[in-house]
Parts: structure tokens; sequence; C-alpha cells
């Protein structure tokens, strides 16, 4: 049997069931194949990537003057609406709307009516009340002196009561001696008579010292009861005199009531009250604002609000292009509950009143000193992320992107933050390099103006990057 047709069906059976039952390796055997010998053909063809030709700059930060930007709007400094406090006619001519006016200027005059009437009388009650006093006063001295002549009489008064006493003792022992002496037939019935008789005289002595005494006693309670009386009406004339002199200072204060005054200088926002019209308590009689200075306001966010100080510097620009600076006077320390940004004031020099009061303005506040770059505007570019930034030369002479925040927009260019102390920014032919990209950069002076000549945008010759 020979062995070669053996051999050559197992080759036609192997390769019936590549191709029929496992297809995919066979192919996927052949593509690794060819994308291998591909691979090391266009390696062995393509020569290196050539550096791209760039124009650079290198900048130095420097710390610049920072701020806050705001919008906000122009606040009177003061505004009042002036009222009546007592009610009448006006009888005074009225002031027109836009009239400076000065503090204690008369804005409205009221009719008095009974109101001087009322002070006369209250005047008159005041000067009966006094007149009471002297009187009072008078009588006070008067109890005093009665009081201590009740006093003197008690010393008298109880020295009559103990002679009287002492008599009477004296009378006890005469008496009953001689009642003992009648009884041993020693003393007459006269005599016995007479003893009794003086013991009656010396008690009868004894209750009208003792009632003199009581009388004494009586007159003092009497005096001093003449002396509270006589203090209390001193301090009821007193009490009448200040009912009486409250009364002429309301009456007083009623007509002062009746001329209602400029409380500061300004101007007149609105007419005063018209000739003739009725004024009740609370009525508007005129409204003053006053304009110089002049407080420009804005709100500051939450994030910003620690950059600020009271004191600091600021400028604005109002809506009708004029520049003012002022500096801050007032930093709230409660944020709004909607907004969540705090109130902040600045005070502004308005003497010649050009600043309205509610203009939109745009508000610059100086806050510290930041570190930052000034560059082209054209320098700018974004990357894949759409981040704001600028492409540098990175070690190597390699491109490489870099983010910045841009902290003021100049004539001059803008000043970016994000980058290191010094950095080469490439300025022109940013737009075509990426991560990465060799780049053959020219440099130029940071103050060389963006339209200066410069080299073409294209791929350097290899002679060049050579070199």
């Amino acid at each position: 049997m020979r062995i070669m047709p053996l051999l050559l069906a197992l080759l036609v059976s192997a390769a019936l069931y590549f191709v029929v039952i496992d297809r995919d390796a066979l192919l996927a055997f052949a593509q690794v194949e060819r994308d291998t010998s591909a691979e090391a053909e266009d390696v062995a063809a393509e020569p290196a990537q050539p550096a791209i030709r760039v124009v650079a700059t290198t900048s130095t930060a420097q710390t610049i003057d920072s701020g806050v930007v705001l919008r906000g709007r122009t606040e009177a400094a003061r505004s009042v609406e002036v009222r009546a406090e007592t009610s009448g006619l006006v009888i005074s001519e009225p002031k027109r709307a836009g009239a400076l006016v000065e503090a204690g200027d008369l804005l409205c005059e009221l009719d008095p009516g009974t109101r001087e009437a009322q002070l006369e009388e209250a005047r008159g009650r005041l000067l009966e009340a006094r007149s009471r006093l002297p009187e009072a006063e008078a009588r006070v001295p008067a109890a005093r002196a009665t009081l201590a002549e009740a006093e003197a009489r008690v010393a008298e008064s109880e020295s009559r009561l103990t002679e009287a006493r002492a008599r009477l003792n004296e009378a006890q022992i005469n008496a009953n001696a001689a009642t003992q002496l009648s009884e041993g037939g020693f003393a007459s019935e006269t005599r016995v008579a007479n003893a009794e008789a003086a013991l009656e005289s010396a008690r009868a002595a004894v209750s009208s010292a003792e009632a003199t005494l009581k009388s004494v006693e009586a007159q003092i309670i009497s005096a001093e009861a003449g002396i509270e009386g006589a203090e209390a009406a001193v301090e009821s004339a007193r009490a009448g005199i200040r009912s009486a002199e409250a009364n002429v200072a309301s009456a007083e204060e009623a007509i002062s009531q009746l001329t209602i005054a400029a409380p500061f200088g300004g101007l007149l926002e609105t007419d005063t009250a018209e000739l003739g019209s009725l004024l009740q308590p609370g009525g508007l009689c005129a409204t003053v604002i006053q304009l110089d200075p002049i407080k420009l306001v804005g709100f500051v966010p939450e994030a910003e609000v620690d950059k600020l100080e009271t004191g600091a510097m600021a400028g604005a620009r109002l809506s009708s292009g004029r520049e003012v600076t002022g500096e801050v006077t007032f930093l709230s320390r409660s944020a709004d509950e909607t907004t969540r940004t705090f109130r902040v004031e600045i005070t502004a020099d308005n003497s010649d009143l050009s600043i309205r009061d509610g203009q939109t303005a745009n508000i610059v506040i100086r806050a510290e000193g930041e570190s930052a770059h000034l560059l082209p505007q054209s320098a700018l570019t974004l990357d894949d992320n759409g981040q704001l930034g600028v492409r540098t030369v990175a070690e190597g002479s390699v491109a490489q992107f870099r983010a910045v925040t841009i902290l003021r927009d100049t004539l001059e260019g803008v000043w970016a933050t994000g980058l290191p102390e010094t950095v080469d920014v490439i300025v022109t032919g940013q737009e075509y390099v990426t991560d990465g990209v060799p780049v053959d950069p020219t440099y130029r002076d940071a103050t060389t103006p963006e339209d200066a000549a410069v080299p073409a945008l294209a791929p350097a010759t290899d002679e060049e990057a050579d070199g």
C-alpha cells in the first residue's frame, strides 16, 4: 500500500476543515501576518515627525492689583419722607420738586387754630401752681413750731404728775395715821376728816396732771400730723407745678409741630404739600434726598466677599459713561437669604449733584494683588474639552497645554493666572500643535507687536530640525 495517497488525503482533509469549519481562525492568522508585515514596512518607510515652527515669548509673572467686579446701582446717601406730626391746614406756599433745601428750611406750615390759646391757658395754670408753693412751704415751719411747743410742755406735765403723785402718797399716809389715832382716841374726828379731804384733793391733782399729760401728748401727735400735712401740701404744690409745666411743654410742642422743616440739606424729590390742603398726622409734606456724597451699592458673591474690606478703593462706570471713584464704607456681614450675596456700599463724591439716584453702575473694588502673566489675546486657545488656556514650550521642545484663569482684559492684552513664574508661551502657531508635538520655537520680546513678521507656519526641514 502506498503512503503518499494517504498523506495527500490527510492534507486535503485538514485544508477543508480550516476552510469550512474554522475559517475565522484562518483569516485571523492571515490578517496578523499581513498587519505585522505592513507595520514593519511603514516603520521602515515613515521618517521621524518633523518639528513645527512656532513663535513663542518668555513671560515672567508680575504682581497686579486684583479687583472684584460687580454690577450695582447708585443710591442716595439719605432719603426721607417728611410727614406731619399733627393735623391742620397748610398755610405756606409750596416748594417745587428739584429745589435745593438746607437743614432747617421750612417745608410746610400748618394753621395753629386754638393751639396758641391753649398755650396761654397752660402758662396761666403754671403761674397759679407756682403761687401755691410758698404758702404750702410756710405751713411747714409753723407746724414744726407747734410740735416743739408741745414737746416742751411734755416735760412740765410729767413733772406736775410726779409732784401730784408724791402728794397723793403723803395724803394717803396722813389719812391712814389719822384713822388709826382716831380709833385709839388720840385724834379727833375733825383731823380724820381733814386728812381724808387732803387725800381726795391729792387724788384729784394726780388725775388732773395725767389728763394734762395726755392732752400734751395728743397735741404732739396733732403737731406731727400737721407737719405731715404741710409737707404733703408742699409736694402737692410741686406736683401741680410739674403738671402745669408738662401742659405748657405739650402746648409748645403742639405749636412747634405746625412748622415742618427739612431734616438735612438736599433736594426736594416731590413738591411740598399744596396751600390749603389738610394734613393729618402722618400725612406727607415732602420727600427730601441727599445726593452728596452718593452711594454705589452692589452685592458680592460669597466666594469673593473675603477679598474685600472696608476702606478699600473702588471705581465705577455709570450707564452714562461717567467714571467715579470712592471708598468702601460698608460691607454686610449677613447674606441675602435668596441670593446668598452680601451688600457692599461705596461712598463717592457728587458735589455737582450730577449723579442721580438709581443709575446702573459697573463697579470694580480693589482687592489684594495677585501674581499673573500679561499675554496677548491671540495666545489663548481651547483644548479638546473646551477649557481656556495657552500652549507652552515644555522641556524637550514639545508643546504642552496649560489652563489659565483670566483676571483682567486690557488694551495691552489679558492678565492670566495658572502658569509658572516663568514660562515660554506660544503666541503664534498654537492652533497647529497639540500636547507632545515637537516644536521649533522662534522667540520674540514680550513687547513685540503681534503683527510683527514671523516665519511661515510650516514644518521645519530635516536640515533645520537637525540644526
